[in-house]
């Protein structure tokens, strides 16, 4: 067959596969990501549509002694101070929305092996968020204060470009709010200025896919739970 005659990919299938086989990496290999695909996930992201594209994101990267020594002092500090998110967290979770949080963590520690009522192997497992499992990289995303919710929207949409674009590239990616509920710590660690607001953090690198975290998928609703329809 000649060059002439190869299909192009179609945008819509490649989309498809990409959101299908996105996943949260729970344990990561320790060999870094090179720079340059780094900055391949950065430019795809940069693409990412924004209010009146003021493009409002920021991202602090870290890679070797920088990610480790992040690691360690976050790790330090939150065992004597309580978290304090620049956006409050949910007040609560109810019906389907406490369902599926229950399925996807009843998932995680059936793969780990942590039983029900097992706190010591909860906590641990909870603080491997701040090991951020293992990763070679974090990414920190922040806002304008002054651009309120709808910056944080905006960098929510980064947020999913920076994921897809990964997954595209063979990176794996861990999108983690737990970071972004010692806002302080970040500012402060960072030298951020105070008209910033972390909104999330991203833990990022190539996965151990042998791990037992990384085992399981989650399930997703169908569309029309989702969907009301008004027609004429």
């Amino acid at each position: 067959m000649s060059a002439a005659a190869v299909m192009p990919p179609d945008p819509h299938e490649t989309l498809q596969q990409l959101l299908a086989e996105r996943w949260t990496c729970r344990q990561f290999l320790p060999e870094p990501v090179p720079r340059k695909t780094i900055e391949q996930v950065l430019a795809l992201a940069q693409r990412t549509p924004s209010w009146c594209n003021t493009q409002p994101w920021h991202v602090i990267v870290t890679e070797g002694a920088a990610t480790d020594r992040m690691r360690t002092r976050l790790l330090e500090h939150l065992q004597n101070n309580p978290g304090e998110p620049d956006f409050p967290f949910p007040t609560q979770y109810t019906g389907v929305y406490q369902e599926r949080r229950r399925e996807c963590g009843k998932q995680l520690y059936t793969s780990l092996g942590i039983e029900r009522g097992d706190h010591q192997g909860t906590l641990r497992q909870m603080l491997r968020n701040f090991e951020l499992f293992d990763a070679p990289h974090v990414a920190i995303i922040t806002t304008e204060a002054d651009l309120g919710v709808y910056g944080a929207i905006d960098c929510g949409l980064y947020l999913n470009s920076f994921l897809l674009a990964a997954q595209s590239l063979g990176l794996a990616a861990a999108p983690q709010a737990a970071l972004a509920g010692y806002s302080g710590f970040l500012r402060d660690h960072f030298e951020l200025p105070d008209s910033r607001r972390v909104v999330v953090g991203v833990s990022f690198g190539y996965p151990d896919k042998a791990h037992p975290a990384n085992g399981f998928r989650t399930t997703r609703a169908n569309p029309d739970a989702a969907v009301t329809w008004h027609s004429a």
